[in-house]
C-alpha cells in the first residue's frame, strides 16, 4: 500500500464527474511512480482540497492510497512524495465483556452529535445505555419545522434546536473543524455507513446537507438499539437526583407523566439551547461558569457573487460547486468579527425554540444549488460584558435581543433585515435589492441597531469593510442582514475534571457544545466518544 500526496490536477482536465477524476489522479500516480498506468490495481481518493490562490490556474490538490500489482516492488522509492503506509492505530468503539461493569444503566441526555456518539460508544460496549431527547425523532421533527416555517405555530420540544441530531442537523452538516483528534476518522466512517456520502471521507471541507442528516441519524439509532442501547424520543430532563454531592438518579417527563430513573452515569450532552436545563443545574448546586459566546446577525450574498470573487473566471466549473468562505477581522481595542456556519447555495432559517423570540441559523442542502450564500456574521461576547455576576446571564442577554428580533420583525416570527448599504450609512432599509432573503417567515425591512448590544453592531459595522478587502463585495450594499443570530454556541459551562466529570457532582460527565466543550459536529461528537471512555473508567473504579 502506498500513499502520494501533493498531486496537483488542472481545473481544465476536470468535468465534475467522479470517473474523470479518477482516471486522471491514476494517470498522474503512475507518472509520479515511473510506472505503466495499468500497474495500479486500486486507488483511493484520501485527501481533496481546492487551491484558488491564483483565480487564473485553479487546481485541485490530491492525496491518494494506492496498490500496485506485482512487478512493482521499488516504485515508492522513484517518488519523493510516496511513502509506503504502515498500519496506523485508530480509535475503534469500546469493547467490554466485564460482568456487572454497569450495575444501573448510564443515562445520557440529549441527542445531539455528543450524545449519539457518546450513546452508541456506550452501547457497543455493553452498557446498555439510555438515551432521552426531549424533542422528536427525525420525520416528526423535520415535519414540525416545516409546520413552523408555513405556519408559524412553534413547537417547543421540538425544531430546529430539538431533536434527533440536534442543532447540527438543520444546518448543512459541515464536518469541518479546526481541532484534532484520533476520533476523526471513526466518526466520518460512521457517518458514512449510515448513509453520509463517502466524500466525507476525502474531502478537505467535508459536509453532509440537511436534507441527508435526518435519515444519517435515523441509522445511527437503529445501530444504537441494535446493540442494546435504548432511545426516548418526547422525554425531557426535569431535575436530578444528587446526595453527598453524587448523582444518584434523575427524573424524566414524557407526555405530561414523570418518571424517576435510578443511575449512577448521567451524560449531559444537552446542547446550547436547553435554558431550562441551566436553570435546573444552577438551582441543584452543580458548578457552572459563564463562558465567552458570540452574537450577530445573517448576511446574504448571491451564490454566484461570492464564486466570482474566490474563483474568477472558473466560477461556475462543476468541479468547483458553490464556493464557501471564512473571514475573520480583528480591531483595535480586542473586538473582532468573524463568519461562522458558512452555508453556501443555502438559506436561512428559523432556529427559534421559545415563543416571543427571532432567532436565525443557516443551512444548506447536499446539491448547495441555492441562489444565495450566507453566513453568521458575529462578534464575541465576554464574560465582562454581561452586567452582575449571575452565572446565567449570557442567557439572559440571549433571550433579550431575540425578543428585541421578534418586536421588530412585527411579530409571527418575522424576522428584521437591512441592506448593509444602508447598515454602514446607519440608514433603515426599505426594501430588498437583488438579494432576496430565503429567512422562510418573512422579514420586515427597517433597522437591526438597537437589537444587539452596542458593541455588537459598532464592531461589525466597523469589519464590513475590512472584510470586504478579504473578499471582494463582500459589504456590497445590496448584500442582506437578517438578525438575530444568538445560538452559535454555549454562554455557560459546565465546569468539569481531568477525568471529565463535573467538577461539583460526582457521576455527571458534561459532554459536547452545550457544555461548553465543543464547536460543531465534529468536535461535538468527539467529546461525545471521550466522555463515553470516561464513563466506562468511572464505572470500572467502581467495582
Amino acid at each position: 500500500m502506498i500513499d502520494l500526496s501533493g498531486i496537483r490536477i488542472p481545473l481544465t482536465f476536470l468535468d465534475g464527474t467522479d470517473e474523470c477524476e479518477i482516471a486522471c489522479l491514476r494517470r498522474a500516480s503512475a507518472k509520479m511512480l515511473h510506472v505503466a498506468e495499468g500497474s495500479i490495481a486500486t486507488l483511493e481518493r484520501t485527501k481533496r482540497s481546492i487551491d484558488a490562490r491564483k483565480r487564473n490556474n485553479i487546481q485541485i490538490t490530491y492525496a491518494v492510497r494506492l496498490f500496485l500489482k506485482k512487478g512493482e516492488p521499488n516504485a515508492a522509492k522513484r517518488c519523493k512524495t510516496a511513502r509506503i503506509s504502515d498500519p496506523k492505530p485508530t480509535w475503534e468503539l469500546p469493547q467490554t465483556e466485564e460482568e456487572g461493569l454497569f450495575d444501573e444503566r448510564p443515562v445520557v441526555v440529549g441527542a445531539g452529535c455528543a450524545g449519539l456518539f457518546c450513546t452508541l460508544a456506550l452501547a457497543n460496549a455493553g452498557a446498555r445505555p439510555i438515551l432521552i431527547e426531549r424533542g422528536d425523532d427525525a420525520e416528526r421533527r423535520t415535519r414540525a419545522v416545516t409546520t413552523f416555517n408555513e405556519t408559524g405555530v412553534l413547537d417547543g420540544e421540538s425544531n430546529i434546536q430539538f431533536g434527533l441530531g440536534g442543532a447540527g442537523t438543520f444546518s448543512d452538516g459541515k464536518l469541518q473543524t479546526g481541532t484534532k483528534s484520533p476520533a476523526h476518522r471513526l466518526i466520518l466512517e460512521t457517518l458514512a455507513r449510515a448513509g453520509a456520502s463517502n466524500k466525507i471521507l476525502y474531502d478537505a471541507k467535508p459536509h453532509i446537507g440537511s436534507d441527508v442528516l435526518p435519515s444519517v441519524v435515523t441509522d445511527i439509532v437503529r445501530q444504537i438499539e441494535d446493540t442494546g442501547g435504548e432511545v426516548r424520543f418526547r422525554t425531557r430532563l426535569t431535575s436530578l437526583e444528587i446526595r453527598d454531592n453524587r448523582v444518584r438518579g434523575l427524573t424524566v417527563e414524557h407526555e405530561g407523566t414523570e418518571e424517576h430513573l435510578q443511575t449512577n452515569h448521567v451524560v449531559l450532552a444537552c446542547g446550547h439551547s436547553a435554558r431550562d436545563v441551566f436553570e435546573m443545574l444552577k438551582a441543584s448546586g452543580v458548578k457552572l461558569e459563564r463562558k465567552t459566546f458570540a452574537m450577530g446577525v445573517r448576511i446574504e450574498h448571491l451564490q454566484t457573487d461570492i464564486d466570482r470573487a474566490l474563483y474568477g473566471p472558473s466560477a461556475g466549473h462543476p468541479a468547483l460547486g458553490a464556493a464557501p468562505y471564512k473571514l475573520a477581522c480583528h480591531l483595535d481595542g480586542g473586538r473582532s468579527t468573524f463568519s461562522f456556519c458558512m452555508c453556501p447555495g443555502g438559506s436561512v432559517v428559523a432556529a427559534a425554540s421559545e415563543p416571543g423570540g427571532v432567532v436565525t441559523n443557516g443551512m444548506s442542502l447536499a446539491a448547495r444549488d441555492g441562489l444565495n450564500a450566507n453566513s453568521g456574521l458575529l462578534a464575541n461576547v465576554f464574560p465582562e460584558d454581561l452586567p452582575g455576576d449571575d452565572v446565567l446571564a449570557g442567557i439572559a442577554c440571549q433571550r433579550q435581543c431575540e425578543e428585541a428580533a421578534y418586536a421588530a420583525g412585527g411579530g409571527s416570527f418575522r424576522a428584521p433585515a437591512q441592506l448593509v448599504g444602508d447598515f454602514l450609512q446607519k440608514a433603515p432599509s426599505k426594501a430588498w435589492g437583488k438579494v432576496a432573503p430565503t429567512y422562510p417567515r418573512g422579514v420586515t425591512m427597517g433597522s437591526i441597531d438597537g437589537l444587539l448590544p452596542t458593541y455588537i453592531t459598532d464592531t461589525l459595522r466597523s469589519s464590513l469593510p475590512l472584510l470586504a478587502r478579504k473578499l471582494k463585495g463582500f459589504d456590497a450594499k445590496d448584500a442582506l442582514l437578517t438578525g438575530v443570530e444568538t445560538r452559535s454556541s454555549s454562554p455557560v459551562r459546565v465546569t468539569r475534571n481531568e477525568s471529565l466529570e463535573s467538577e461539583s457532582t460526582q457521576g455527571l460527565f458534561p459532554a459536547g457544545e452545550g457544555a461548553g466543550y465543543a464547536g460543531g459536529i465534529m468536535s461535538a461528537a468527539a467529546d461525545g466518544l471521550r466522555v463515553a471512555d470516561a464513563v466506562i473508567k468511572s464505572a470500572r473504579e467502581r467495582l
